[in-house]
């Protein structure tokens, strides 16, 4: 930087003067010069005497005022640094700085003429590297000054200091996250980094800037520190302190807020009644953590959700007889008599009365007198014994009583003889003979049917009632005729007689299969002669109340038909419940009006306990009361992950007439006194029983690591024409009707399915279900989510009892023209397994959707009538069934087949049946419906020494 003087050289030149000297020179001139002038006027004015009226002068200048002062400046990273300042009048303006004169090269000075007041306004600049701020050494900072002169002197201008600009990345205090109750007061801690110029300080919420004016909860003290003065829950966010300044912005790290409520227990419910009908149990009464629940992880209630105390109903006692009386004296009638008490004990609390006679009587006399009839006297009639005895029969009563019955026995006879005779005169045309000694065996004999001429055959229509009315055979009675024909090496498949069937669907329509036919097919119909069907009263009301309960099913989860003895299958469409019934489970010569449905109502669901979940759909089938002879198959899906089943104990139970829900059987403890069995296979139980009525499957966890099958499917809606999005998240039961429930309830509220559903196995451990959303684009979508996720307690997903259980994100778009949104969304057990759902959907009605075609089941058979039910023919079965019953010392009979299918869990159950073998096969059946690989089937038994058994059947199938 250069400086202004009028020194002299060491080699005597001269340099310049600084302006303060040339003006100092200036000043004098001008002094000495008015000095002359004024002697010249005195001297004028004393020779002239006289003086003029004016001096042709100039007014005086005043001193010169700055129009603009050098501001404060700061230099950012490199980039220099301009001051300026402007003065008037003025006709020299420089810069000082740090007490010395800036170099006039280092100057810009621009001179014009105020048009106002016609004085000079002059203006300069200079430029501030970074290098000259540096290098200034002291405890001053860097600092520059204008100085301005007029002919009236000169004028200094304010200093202006000029700083390096720098804000460190390092806040001095960061906010730190916190956990608070509600309504409590709230710090949260900021002290911003050090720089040049004093950074602002500012708070985000959720990214978006808090102004307590706007919000008087929040106030912002004077060292940047953030007070929420009561916790709303609504103040659960993520928080930031921003600093920032001319030359960086700042943020600190992200302190999360979550205003928690702790839990509270509602009220007690009233005891319920004992568990037990006699001796010790207990009533249990229970109370919920819902007043209020608890929320954020807020703490859960203390102490026991459920308290029981003991109670002992007394229980019924069965009465007992006394011993025999001793023997009274003789009688007129040649008889004496003894008697006992039913009082040993004596019924009470509604235990049963003693079975038996209180009077018994013999002849006394060694067979000389005719005895008398034995008469029993029940325990409310003991006061009139003496009257009974008055009136005991005589002799001649007793013969006259034999007489006739002999004489009617005399009549049968003759009117059968007669008969007999008539009908062989009647039907001599046909030259046959039928030999049937299924009365003597049970029915499995062959039957043998001489040769007769086949135009009369032909030319007879079969009477279909007369055989139903005389023919009654055992239990499997479509098969009985032909379960002990041998096996031979001739072919198995023999073609079936040119009959017709008919196949109900959902709608009601009939559609005629080719497999059965002839005038048969019209006595297959549901629409049978009245002498096939039961007529009785009682199967009057069942149809009725049947009827009257299916008018309140859903028809989408229902699904009814009628059957005869041939059998048939019902079928709720993709749902995994249907109902087998074997041919001959249905006694001959009847027709029942049967359904299968699933039970969606909440209180139809059996209550469960600590540790208990519902592991299938509540399945009823009917009608209730129904005699079957063989057992029918009621298949369903499961929830429950069985590897073995060393973690479940699995419990079958059904719902009584009055509506509670009573234990069947545990899976795997059957015995000779279960009424039902079951097969629990990966994702399906098969359930055979003889008593129709209302099932479901609960399980009890034996360890932590005991695991069921969560199905998670997420939703949004089809259209959005609000700036808020719902994306709603299911968490089922892994069975099939429980995710065709929800599509159904969603496509009714215009949803649509937004990415495949997911399995998830869900553990035993007590860990919540947690969800979150992540990867939201937050220049288009904000989640208006409080907190970072949300979660699921473990009971409410454990338990089972609750339908549809699910949780909302709703996201708001800052635009209506955005109609895209792509984000993940996370399901993970706390500890344990996760899923992970990307989504990706349009906002638009046209856009495409998972496709599913649970939604439309009316399109799905749901009834089959008849062989066309079964994949095995039914001569096929006819002749294992004749060949696998009976044991075989090689032991290739039909324990061998159970074991080859797996079936043989409890051989026990197939061996009470008359025919194990068909049980066997209906088990099957019922497993690889409706594709069953009858190769697979010819391959076992194949491996059993039976390669003769099914090869035909596979061929043709």
């Amino acid at each position: 930087m250069g400086y202004y003087g009028a020194q002299t050289d060491r080699e005597g030149g001269r340099v310049p003067r600084s302006p303060p000297e040339m003006l100092l020179m200036s000043w004098l001139v001008l002094f000495l010069l008015a000095d002359v002038g004024v002697a010249q006027v005195d001297d004028d004015f004393i020779g002239l005497g006289e003086l003029p009226e004016t001096f042709p002068s100039d007014p005086p200048e005043p001193l010169p005022v700055f129009l603009m002062e050098p501001e404060e400046a700061y230099i950012v990273k490199n980039k220099p640094v301009n001051l300026y300042c402007k003065a008037t009048p003025a006709t020299q303006i420089y810069f000082k700085c740090n007490s010395e004169w800036v170099h006039q090269k280092e100057h810009t000075v621009e001179e014009r003429v105020d048009e106002n007041s016609g004085l000079v306004v002059r203006e300069a600049s200079i430029e501030i590297t970074r290098q000259q701020v540096e290098e200034l050494f002291g405890p001053e900072d860097f600092w520059c000054q204008c100085v301005a002169w007029s002919s009236a002197g000169t004028t200094k201008s304010r200093k202006a200091h000029v700083r390096i600009a720098y804000l460190r990345k390092t806040f001095d205090q960061e906010p730190l996250g916190k956990e608070v109750s509600l309504e409590q007061e709230v710090l949260l801690q900021c002290r911003p980094p050090e720089g040049i110029p004093v950074a602002e300080v500012e708070w985000l919420k959720n990214e978006e800037v808090i102004d307590p004016a706007d919000d008087r909860n929040f106030y912002i003290t004077i060292d940047h520190n953030l007070i929420i003065k009561q916790a709303r829950l609504s103040d659960t966010a993520n928080y930031t302190c921003v600093a920032k300044n001319i030359v960086a912005k700042r943020r600190s790290t992200t302190a999360t807020v979550i205003v928690y409520v702790n839990g509270g227990w509602s009220t007690w419910t009233e005891w319920s009644v004992c568990n037990s009908r006699c001796g010790r149990g207990y009533q249990k009464r229970t109370r919920s953590c819902t007043n209020p629940a608890p929320l954020n992880g807020g703490a859960i209630c203390e102490g026991q959700g459920i308290q029981k105390l003991a109670c002992n109903p007394l229980c019924p006692v069965d009465g007992l007889w006394t011993e025999w009386s001793k023997w009274s004296t003789c009688g007129t009638e040649c008889t004496h008599w003894r008697r006992r008490e039913c009082s040993a004990p004596a019924p009470k609390n509604g235990g049963k009365d003693c079975e038996g006679m209180v009077l018994q009587s013999k002849n006394c006399t060694d067979g000389l007198c005719m005895q008398s009839s034995l008469y029993q006297k029940s325990s409310e009639a003991k006061d009139k014994i003496d009257l009974e005895n008055s009136l005991a029969p005589s002799t001649d009563d007793v013969a006259l009583y034999v007489g006739i019955v002999i004489a009617v026995i005399m009549c049968l006879v003759i009117s059968v003889v007669v008969a007999l005779f008539i009908y062989r005169k009647n039907h001599s045309d046909f030259e046959s003979d039928i030999i049937d000694s299924s009365a003597l065996n049970g029915g499995f004999q062959p039957v043998s049917i001489k040769t007769a001429r086949k135009a009369d055959l032909l030319t007879a229509p079969p009477d279909l009632t007369s055989a139903a009315a005389m023919y009654r055979g055992p239990v499997y009675a479509l098969h009985d005729v032909a379960d002990k024909i041998p096996m031979t090496n001739s072919p198995l498949l023999d073609p079936l007689p040119n009959l017709k069937i008919k196949v109900y669907n959902s709608s009601g329509l009939v559609t005629p299969q080719d497999d059965l036919g002839g005038e048969l097919s019209s006595k297959l119909s549901p629409k049978l002669p009245h002498c096939l069907l039961d007529n009785s009263d009682s199967t009057i009301g069942r149809r009725t109340q049947t009827q009257t309960l299916l008018r309140t099913r859903d028809p989408s989860c229902t699904a009814l038909g009628s059957f005869s003895s041939q059998g048939g299958h019902l079928i709720v469409p993709n749902s995994g419940v249907s109902l087998l019934i074997p041919a001959g489970a249905i006694p001959q010569g009847r027709v029942y009006e049967m359904y299968v449905t699933v039970q969606r109502k909440d209180n139809m669901r059996p209550s469960v306990e600590d540790g208990q979940t519902v592991l299938s759909p509540v399945v009823s089938c009917g009608p209730p009361g129904a005699l079957l002879t063989r057992p029918v198959i009621i298949t369903m899906h499961h929830c429950a992950v069985c590897d073995g089943q060393q973690d479940w104990l699995i419990q079958l139970q059904s719902q009584s007439p009055q509506n509670k829900w009573e234990d069947v059987v545990v899976v795997g403890e059957e015995n000779f006194t279960t009424p039902c069995y079951i097969q629990m296979d990966d994702e399906a139980c098969h359930i055979l029983t003889e008593t129709l009525g209302t099932y479901c499957l609960v399980g009890q966890t034996l360890s932590a690591a005991t695991t069921k099958r969560l199905k998670l499917a997420i939703f949004g809606p089809v259209t959005c024409p609000a700036m808020e999005y719902h994306i709603r998240v299911y968490c089922l039961d892994d069975t099939q009707d429980a995710l065709k429930e929800v599509l159904q309830m969603e496509k009714q509220m215009g949803g649509k399915l937004l990415d495949e559903p997911k399995t998830l196995n869900f553990s035993d451990s007590t860990h919540n279900l947690r969800l979150s959303i992540h990867d939201v684009p937050h220049t288009l979508w904000k989640s208006k989510l409080l907190a970072k996720y949300q979660e699921l307690s473990f009971q409410q997903v454990w338990s089972g009892s609750q339908r549809n259980l699910h949780c909302c994100f709703t996201l708001e778009r800052f635009s209506a023209s955005t109609v895209d949104l792509t984000c993940k969304i996370c399901v993970r057990q706390v500890e344990g397994e996760g899923q992970i759902f990307q989504l990706d959907t349009t906002l638009s009605e046209d856009s495409q959707s998972i496709d599913t075609s649970l939604l439309d089941p009316a399109s799905n058979i749901t009834t089959l009538v008849g062989p066309n039910a079964f994949r095995i023919p039914v001569s096929i079965r006819q002749k294992l069934c004749g060949s696998l019953d009976a044991p075989q010392t090689r032991g290739n009979d039909w324990r061998m087949l159970a074991h080859k299918l797996n079936l043989d869990r409890y051989l026990n159950y197939f061996a009470t049946k008359s025919s194990p073998t068909g049980v066997i096969l209906d088990l099957w059946e019922a497993q690889h419906f409706p594709d069953g690989n009858l190769s697979r089937l010819a391959q076992v038994l194949e491996e059993m020494g039976r390669h003769d058994s099914l090869v035909p059947a596979a061929s043709e199938h």
